[in-house]
């Protein structure tokens, strides 16, 4: 009796707050913003040294073999280190995006009082070593753990702290790229999945703060800055599609190959945390005696292509490295993210594409930097499967507009392609791995009462249904049916609409298994 009583009270006071988060969640996504920006500021502000320093080292290590020998110790070392807090915090492996977004489907529990220092020395140690890893995943979890843990503090209800986590999540992407629109979008679109006014707004708030943050320390100037020869004349659009169904191709390669990686590496479980970052800090400390370029997060390489006229033969040599690379570095599980690589690999997409139009079909020289920056987006479209992000990213980070039309392109044609190769997402195939593996601490059984939000979309199995006709999850409660600025209280003969938010009531226990179950009925998958 008394725990059914306490039992009501929980379910009333959630949905009772639910009512304020609007209000609430501004102020809060302020908190969040500031220490979220703070800490990943710090982070960015680490790892430049870190690429400093390396570099600094690898030019004092030339023709000298002790310097060169005491460097290749100094990175097995670096490895053991990176291992053994792998070991202590697993979640910290890889991006974090997976893990971000495990936790907010209620599969994945993250300790953000373990990750948040093992993740910034994991980070900076692999910068440090010349990983090709980058440092938006980390970020995002780094910023995402700032928001658990000022939810934890001040003793927020779940269902609060999923809005803290997507807020945290945005304010560090926006401080990694200086990119607030961007974060949130690939914030809403990758990690919340639904898209509501309160969490946009309290998302948008901590981003912009983060971003205020980031600008005034490191300046306004746009992460990527390089000419583009206006807009690309429409006589070469033809080129666009192909270049569009390339990168396609390539982006399912991609995740085929980076997953394959990753399989790999698992099969060698006898080797454990510390065995497995020894092969990417080895290959970095003989690649950095050989092919320097190809070490860190790639920001150089993209400089050199959008500066310099590069030979074909040497474009398509430090693509195929960088390209193995990256593979061999995100596969190890050390953390770093393959979001910038990924950028990355795009733009040497876009290079050789152009370099190609170039020299076979008379394309002016002047427009392969469009083709670079065409590309970024497309490649970033086929492998996370982001069109609106990969495009308002790119904008972002070039501080160019001129470019919508054949971006749009670039972007669908690469999107339809990847999803007609029934490709799926890298970061969906990543938590999947995850998941499968149980590399991570699970939610405890029972435990408090979460609201969760989920839009209807056009031609999902729920949509122009009545309440009564459709199969809800049996651990969950149907709280209320949000129509625009309307609040209804569903009820059996309710029907239904599409770009309805349907809020369900369920427990920590059964969150996972509820969420997914939900997907399903409200999305046109």
């Amino acid at each position: 009796m008394g725990e059914t009583m306490r039992e009501k009270k929980d379910i009333s006071y959630t949905i009772r707050r639910s009512a304020d988060f609007p209000v609430i969640m501004i102020g809060e996504g302020i908190l969040v913003g500031a220490v979220a920006g703070g800490i990943v500021l710090l982070y960015r502000i680490c790892l430049n040294y870190a690429g400093t320093w390396m570099r600094q080292i690898l030019e004092m290590c030339k023709g000298d073999p002790l310097r060169s020998a005491l460097w290749i110790g100094a990175l097995l070392l670096m490895a053991v280190v990176t291992g053994l807090l792998v070991r202590w915090e697993p979640m910290i492996s890889g991006s974090g995006i997976p893990q971000l977004k495990g936790e907010m489907e209620g599969k994945l529990e993250q300790r953000w009082y373990r990750i948040l220092p093992a993740k910034f020395l994991g980070g900076f140690l692999g910068m440090f070593g010349g990983l090709a890893l980058g440092r938006e995943g980390p970020s995002i979890q780094l910023g995402a753990m700032a928001g658990k843990g000022i939810s934890r503090v001040l003793k927020r209800g779940k269902t609060e702290e999923k809005f803290l986590l997507t807020c945290g999540a945005s304010a560090g992407m926006a401080a990694a790229f200086q990119a607030p629109l961007a974060g949130v979008m690939f914030t809403m679109d990758e990690i919340h999945k639904n898209f509501t006014a309160p969490v946009f707004i309290s998302a948008m708030t901590s981003a912009v703060v983060a971003d205020y943050m980031t600008s005034h320390v490191l300046g306004m100037d746009p992460v990527f800055q390089f000419d583009i020869a206006g807009n690309l004349p429409q006589k070469y659009y033809g080129l666009l599609i192909i270049m569009g169904l390339v990168l396609g191709v390539f982006g399912v390669f991609y995740n085929w190959f980076t997953l394959k990686v990753q399989s790999l590496y698992k099969k060698a479980a006898f080797l454990g945390p510390v065995g497995k970052a020894v092969f990417p800090f080895l290959a970095a400390g003989i690649l950095g005696f050989t092919v320097p370029e190809i070490l860190g997060n790639g920001h150089s390489l993209i400089d050199t292509m959008t500066h310099e006229r590069m030979v074909l033969q040497t474009l398509i040599v430090l693509f195929v490295l960088r390209f193995l690379f990256s593979a061999v570095s995100f596969g190890s599980g050390v953390p770093g993210g393959i979001f910038f690589p990924m950028l990355v690999l795009g733009a040497f997409a876009g290079c050789v594409f152009g370099t190609v139009c170039n020299e076979m079909f008379g394309v002016p020289a002047e427009y392969i930097n469009n083709f670079i920056l065409l590309a970024m987006a497309g490649f970033f479209t086929a492998v996370v499967r982001a069109p609106m992000t990969g495009i308002i990213l790119i904008f972002e980070l070039t501080g160019s507009l001129s470019q919508m039309l054949s971006l749009s392109v670039v972007t669908v044609i690469a999107y339809i392609t990847a999803m007609m190769l029934k490709s799926e997402p890298i970061y969906e195939s990543l938590l999947a791995g995850l998941l499968k593996g149980q590399n991570g601490q699970m939610p405890e059984e029972g435990g408090e009462k979460v609201l969760d939000y989920y839009a209807v979309a056009e031609g999902s199995p729920v949509a122009g249904c009545m309440v009564k006709e459709v199969s809800w999850p049996k651990a969950c409660l149907l709280v209320s049916i949000r129509r625009g600025e309307k609040e209804l209280i569903p009820k059996g003969k309710t029907k239904i609409q599409t770009g309805d938010v349907i809020i369900t009531m369920t427990d920590e226990a059964h969150n996972g298994e509820v969420c997914d179950q939900m997907k399903q009925l409200c999305r046109n998958e």
